[in-house]
């Protein structure tokens, strides 16, 4: 089957030849290429600014060549080159190569050959301008402008990772449990020079103490019972890139004693190997532990951390920000309704003061898990306060009766106080019970004692699939 004119790979030909660059053009053709023919050095570059080929193949002398491969790759960057080029010595092979080529092919030019050669080139150009465009939308989404940071903690947080991303030292990332420290991390990596390099994230503390150096550092076959096969560890496999070493305190005194091996050395050994590897990582470890404590009592090692804090950053509590609260509940449940495939709910204004009132005991991951929670499970288009979990509901105080003149009785005091909450509740008894501190029994008790007549506004019936 013919490939259309329109999705043809473009290719400019430099044949100086008119017999040679008509074959080329038919072979080139048949390939499934478009081939655009130059026979001068300043045609070539020309149709290049014009064309903006996907390959370039150059027949040349040797003086023009150079010049050739000096202006292409000032004006075309990653376009692929091939050059033609008589029978040399492996080192003219290897200058074309380090001057800018791709690749070569020594006279004469079997056609078969170069065909599978210029598919080759193109191939890898492509998937290398998909890996970058990748890599760019990743470093958007994982860069400083994906962290909330509405309050002064947050902002304060983003201006020292966009100091300390470029650096090479080690960053250590305090905060309790759920603040989102890999993000920072993540961060980090995403605004420095390493962000085409892997990012690696490992729980120290998901994985067992006997399996931990040979996740880090890797295996040799027969290290131990079940390595059959040789295998590389997080060092290895991010070479160039970050490691983010999550719960590092969780790791035990022997591992550690390799931790500071390959930050000051920057080599190490796999297990059961022999051989010293060297790698060049940027290690980011975090922790919600008091490591200061740990090394009082002889749980980690004092000469590690001091290696491991060389920056330091601190990410605030939930409770400690609650000025980005509305945001990252947008972000959410915009995140979560797309995620889940269900439709965006809006949030009532008393959801949103029950939420800001809360502590957050598990920062923003519970926060994400009770928005998804409630997106998926509670029907209607906005989200009610009696669609939240009573232990974030409570956190908002019940309304407080009105100050009342001197001689107003206890009896009337607690009817007012009744019909508030169960009005603030929307006539719901089990949350106006639990707002109040009893039982369900003796609020519709007091309710038939005190005559409140408040209608329950009852939820519509979810819809059968």
């Amino acid at each position: 089957m013919s490939v259309p004119e329109s999705a043809r790979k473009r290719v400019l030909v430099l044949e100086p030849d008119p017999g040679d660059a008509e074959r080329l053009r038919a072979l080139l053709a048949r390939a499934g290429l478009a081939p655009t023919i130059t026979h001068e050095s300043h045609q070539l570059l020309e149709a290049f600014r014009r064309v903006a080929p996907d390959a370039v193949v150059v027949d040349a002398s040797r003086a023009e060549r150079d010049h050739l491969l000096s202006a292409l790759r000032r004006n075309g960057g990653t376009t692929p080159i091939l050059l033609v080029t008589g029978a040399g010595s492996l080192a003219d092979a290897v200058r074309l190569l380090r001057d800018g080529a791709d690749d070569y092919m020594v006279r004469p030019v079997d056609a078969f050959e170069l065909r599978a050669r210029l598919g080759r080139l193109v191939e890898r150009h492509d998937l290398d301008s998909r890996l970058a465009l990748l890599q760019d939308e990743v470093s958007k989404s994982y860069g400083v402008k994906s962290l909330v940071s509405q309050s002064p903690a947050m902002r304060s947080v983003v201006d020292r990772i966009l100091r300390v991303a470029p650096l090479k030292a080690t960053v250590l990332v305090f905060g309790e449990s759920g603040v989102g420290k890999e993000l920072v991390a993540r961060a980090i990596h995403f605004n420095s020079a390493r962000r085409t390099f892997p990012f690696l994230a490992i729980n120290c503390a998901a994985i067992p103490g006997n399996l931990i150096e040979s996740e880090l550092f890797g295996h040799e076959r027969g290290a131990f019972t079940g390595a059959h096969t040789r295998a590389r560890g997080k060092f290895e496999i991010a070479d160039r890139g970050t490691l983010f070493l999550d719960e590092i305190g969780e790791t035990d005194l022997a591992t550690q004693a390799k931790l500071l091996r390959i930050l000051e050395e920057k080599e190490f050994m796999r297990v059961g190997g022999d051989q010293n590897l060297r790698v060049d990582v940027r290690v980011i470890a975090a922790t919600n532990a008091n490591l200061e404590l740990m090394v009082e009592r002889g749980t980690f090692r004092r000469d590690l951390y001091y290696r491991l804090k060389v920056v330091t950053i601190h990410v605030p509590a939930l409770r400690d920000r609650r000025a980005d609260l509305p945001e990252l509940i947008e972000g959410f449940l915009d995140e979560l309704s797309r995620a889940n495939a269900v439709p965006r709910k809006r949030v009532a204004p008393p959801v949103l003061q029950a939420l800001a009132a809360y502590d957050w005991p598990g920062n923003v991951r519970e926060l994400k898990n009770v928005l998804e929670s409630i997106l998926v499970a509670s029907p209607g288009e906005t989200i009610e306060l009696d669609d939240l979990p009573p232990s974030i509901a409570r956190a908002v105080a019940p309304p407080r009766s009105p100050i009342t003149a001197p001689g107003t009785t206890l009896e009337s005091m607690e009817r007012e106080l009744i019909r508030a909450t169960l009005e603030s509740a929307g006539g719901n008894r089990t949350h106006s019970a639990e707002l109040l501190g009893i039982g369900v029994r003796t609020l519709q008790r007091k309710i038939r004692s005190y005559g409140l007549d408040i209608a329950s506004k009852r939820r519509r019936p979810r819809p059968r699939p």
